[in-house]
């Protein structure tokens, strides 16, 4: 059975090939677990989502979102990814300006930007709503030496901290500088299953107003995300939530990976949205099965 396939550039910036990629298997229902989890394993990129008839009535399409290690309940450049895969392949949404995605945290409400170029479906600007963290709070004192450990600062250089975890379980650090974060080599021997944002201040001029890096674990080593989504909007509910950041902001991501990534944020009323464009790259079809 021929499936429509999708690879994307997901938060990509104004050049080419500068966000985080995705790939997306359109017409995924008769896949089985063990299949899914052998093809992300096989794209081996950070995630490979799976679009899927929702369960839910109130929802337009349900995803799965596999990492070459298991299965993620929630993800952030997959949800824009797969929304618009599913609207590139001609996915109606049942209210109108919003698509409904159902995933393993459950609903999760996805909005075309007004940003969107004459409705082209080859750049598409999107935003999601930030899920309800599921823990919140500061790091305690041992996990931040440890931290500060990983990082190579001092735990002074360590100017603001938070648990920023909607699903994934990230934790988040706050430095001094962009340039301080861009310039960290870290060892997470210290701390091997923890899952670490680092975010600090851009300088003046830049078209930024925050660096964001994103390092996780998988198969024994840390790796870094080149744009996450999910980071974002933890990182989002936290910073403007305790006034360390305006209510509309742009974050960039990638820069020690080479990558540009530019993650839009904007607090309208209770909701914070997570925003950026989606480039496809590639387009075909999978007949693995």
């Amino acid at each position: 059975m021929d499936r429509r396939f999708l690879q994307l550039d997901v938060f990509a910036g104004a050049t080419a090939l500068s966000g985080n990629p995705l790939a997306v298997v359109v017409d995924a229902a008769g896949i089985d677990d063990a299949q899914m989890a052998a093809f992300a394993r096989w794209t081996n990129l950070s995630e490979t989502t799976f679009l899927l008839p929702p369960s839910d009535p109130a929802a337009d399409y349900r995803v799965r979102i596999f990492t070459p290690a298991g299965e993620l309940p929630f993800a952030g450049h997959p949800t824009l990814g797969s929304c618009h895969a599913w609207l590139a392949s001609g996915g109606m949404p049942k209210a109108a300006g919003v698509v409904v995605q159902e995933c393993g945290v459950g609903l999760v409400r996805v909005r075309a930007d007004e940003r969107t170029s004459g409705g082209s479906d080859a750049r598409r600007a999107l935003a999601f709503a930030a899920p309800p963290l599921k823990r919140s709070g500061p790091l305690d004192e041992t996990l931040l030496g440890q931290i500060a450990q990983a990082l190579g600062v001092a735990r002074a250089e360590i100017v603001d901290h938070q648990w920023a975890d909607n699903g994934p379980g990230w934790a988040a650090v706050m430095l001094g500088s962009a340039s301080q974060a861009l310039a960290l080599k870290p060892d997470f021997s210290a701390v091997p299953t923890l899952k670490l944002g680092v975010i600090a201040p851009q300088a003046a001029g830049h078209d930024a107003d925050f660096e964001v890096r994103a390092f996780f674990p998988a198969g024994g080593h840390h790796f870094e995300d080149p744009v996450t989504g999910s980071l974002n909007a933890g990182l989002a509910q936290w910073l403007i939530g305790a006034g360390l950041a305006p209510a509309r902001y742009v974050a960039a991501q990638g820069a020690a990976l080479r990558r540009a990534g530019r993650v839009r944020v904007e607090q309208q009323g209770a909701d914070i949205w997570i925003g950026g464009d989606v480039v496809t790259h590639v387009r075909g079809t999978l007949d693995a099965w």
